[in-house]
Parts: C-alpha cells; structure tokens; sequence
C-alpha cells in the first residue's frame, strides 16, 4: 500500500521519545512540551504558542476564549475538516457556512462580503445578524490544503464588520501569504500533527498568537484551569487539552525535519503538475502570487473522479474523495449555507487526493501518474 499522506519518522523520533520513557517524563509537563511550543512560535512569526492535544481542541480552546456561547454565531467555511464546525458546536454556537471559491478553494470572499454587507448590522461595535438578531463575534477561515485566500482582503472586511478572527491553519503549517505565516494573520492561529498532517506527533495541537494574555489563558484552560502549583484549587471550568511530553518529542524531532518535508511536498507538487496537467479535464486548485503553500495534500479535480478514486485504490495507491459539505452532514442543515451555486457539492463530486507522503518514492510517484493517466 501506497498510503496517501503517512508520517514520516527519519529523524530524532526514537532518541527523543525514549529519553522521556527512561526518564519518566512522559505526561503533560516535560522539556519537550516548552521546546515545541517555542520551535513552533518561531517558525510561524508569532510570539508565543501553547501546545494542546489535538487540532479540534486547539480551536474549541481559542472559541471559548473569545466568549462564544450559544447565543452566537461563527462564519466558517462549507469545505473543511468537520473538526472546524464541531468546534463551534461545542460551545453551544452555530456555524454560518459561507461556500467556497471555485479557482482557490478557500472561502469566497465575494459572498461573505455580500452576507455581511446585506445581511448583518453593527451594534455598539459588534457583528448581529438582522434577521434573529444573534451575534456574530468570530470568523474562523481554513487554510483549505495548505493554500491561502486574499488575506488582505480578507482582514479589510473583517475589520469592518468587527469580527475576531481565529484561523484554522490546521492544515498550513509552513505556508505564506505574502511572505507571512499562516495562523499569524488573526488574534489566535491553530495547527493540527494528526497522523496524515505535514508532520506528525501522532495526535495534537497548538495555538499560536501574538497576545501574551491570550497565551497563559490558553495555557491555564487546557491545564484544567489549576491555580495553585499544589494544592487542587481551580478557579474556572477548564479542558485537560495539554499535549504530553513524550508526544511533543516527537514534535520537536519532525520540526527538525519540517523544512525538507516541505521541499519535498514541492517536489511531489511539480511532478504531479508536469504529468497531469492536461491530462482530460484534470486541474489542481489556483494558488495566487502571494501565496506560497506547503502543498500539504495534492488534490486533483475532475469529472472522472469515482473512476480514478477507485483504480488507484485497486492498486494499492491510497487516495480519497475530497471532504464532505457541511450543508450535506445531517447535524449542519438546519444552518445557515451562504451560496448561489453550490461550489461546494461541485468540488466534492469531482475531487480526489491523491499519494503525497513525504517520503512517497519517485517510483511510486510515477506509478500514481501513469495509472491515472490510462483512464485518459
């Protein structure tokens, strides 16, 4: 089997992780844990960052810290991971699916601007949407495949409409927009290290910001909110959201390795553009000059989709239809969908992922290539 995006663990994995079992620092303290977060606040451009135990709880975290509850809404996008609207939901609020754009596959900006502008009203400085009169505090975009939106035009509109931004950049770790870091742009920034991200601590997190009240509020809530290093005194509803330390060694040893993890994402990118560009009606998402992505996951589009899927597949060459719609999911819809088109039913019936491991041979690439190409 060629999977479709392992880890790959050539580093200091093993040296790291066996220190912490030999010497019993394995929970949610540990050297480890503090030399993650401060590698990972370097890399993005951002002050400081605090380690969580997965993506989905780095965002719940930053949404319960901003205030969401039930009474509100959250903007978010119609293409994404259901981890970014499960996190809204789990403060009560509910999400506002704004559909995606048909060149980039981020959020479209045209109609979220035109939601805003038609529908939504200020109120002593906040976001209420006419029509029930419930608030509008946040908007949560996703770096959807590792690409980027206009983000100047993107942070322009949400001043306006004074909106919070926290970014789902669970899936940018290592790209830029006009040469700043994903997750940099809003008041806090996420990132995901599942299994099948850009690099890996098996499961995990992390929250990056630039605000140091929002760093140690972060860190006290997902440490279960304890106030006294020894006696058990908590002085809010907290999370036991900390990543452990032998997980963040693993961490530090694949951020050692994220710069050629990238490069080789590149490399895996140009192949795949050089052999199926042309190819039938084949095309890969639009990236804009200003964005430098870090190809995370190769997405290809076309009317062949259920064919390729299922040869590939036949093969052993692991590859996967593109997230469902939220619209689609029974739990999202009773909300609220912004679109004209439906783009996003559109993409999700004719896109597919295909192998991009980073350690994926150039034979195995080929292999992907030539197979996809004899259904042309």
């Amino acid at each position: 089997m060629v999977l479709l995006s392992g880890p790959n663990m050539g580093g200091n994995e093993l040296k790291y992780v066996t220190e912490c079992i030999t010497t019993g620092w394995v929970s949610s303290v540990g050297a480890y844990v503090d030399q993650f977060e401060k590698m990972t606040a370097a890399f993005a451009g951002t002050k400081y960052a605090v380690a969580t135990s997965s993506g989905t709880t780095a965002l719940h975290t930053c949404l319960v810290m901003l205030g969401v509850n039930s009474k509100d809404y959250v903007i978010t996008q119609n293409i994404t991971f259901i981890a970014t609207c499960n996190s809204i939901k789990y403060t009560g609020a509910d999400p506002i699916f704004i559909d995606t754009d048909e060149n980039n596959w981020q959020m479209d900006l045209n109609l979220l601007e035109e939601f805003l502008n038609e529908e939504t009203e200020q109120r002593d400085g906040a976001c209420y949407h006419k029509k029930d009169g419930r608030r509008i505090p946040v908007i949560m975009p996703v770096h959807v495949l590792g690409n980027i939106c206009d983000m100047d035009r993107l942070l322009a509109i949400t001043k306006k409409h004074n909106l919070l931004m926290v970014e789902d950049s669970t899936e940018a770790l290592g790209s830029y927009y006009k040469g700043q870091h994903a997750g940099s742009f809003g008041l806090m920034g996420t990132f995901s290290y599942n299994g099948n991200k850009i690099i890996t601590t098996g499961g995990g997190g992390m929250i990056v910001t630039n605000d140091e009240a929002l760093a140690k509020k972060a860190k006290h809530l997902t440490t279960q909110a304890k106030s006294d290093p020894f006696e058990y005194i908590h002085d809010e509803i907290g999370y036991n959201y900390r990543l452990v330390n032998v997980a963040a060694a693993m961490g530090v040893a694949q951020m050692e390795q994220l710069p050629a993890f990238i490069e080789r994402k590149k490399e895996i990118i140009a192949f795949y553009k050089k052999e199926l560009e042309g190819i039938g009606d084949i095309t890969f998402q639009q990236v804009s000059d200003d964005v430098t992505p870090n190809w995370w996951l190769p997405t290809i589009k076309t009317s062949k989709q259920k064919e390729v899927l299922a040869l590939l597949n036949s093969k052993g060459l692991q590859s996967r239809p593109f997230w469902v719609p939220m619209n689609q999911l029974r739990m999202f819809t009773s909300d609220i969908y912004v679109n004209k088109t439906d783009r996003s039913g559109h993409l999700y019936s004719n896109c597919l992922s295909i192998p991009c491991s980073t350690n994926i041979t150039n034979a195995d690439l080929q292999s992907v290539a030539d197979t996809i190409k004899s259904l042309f």
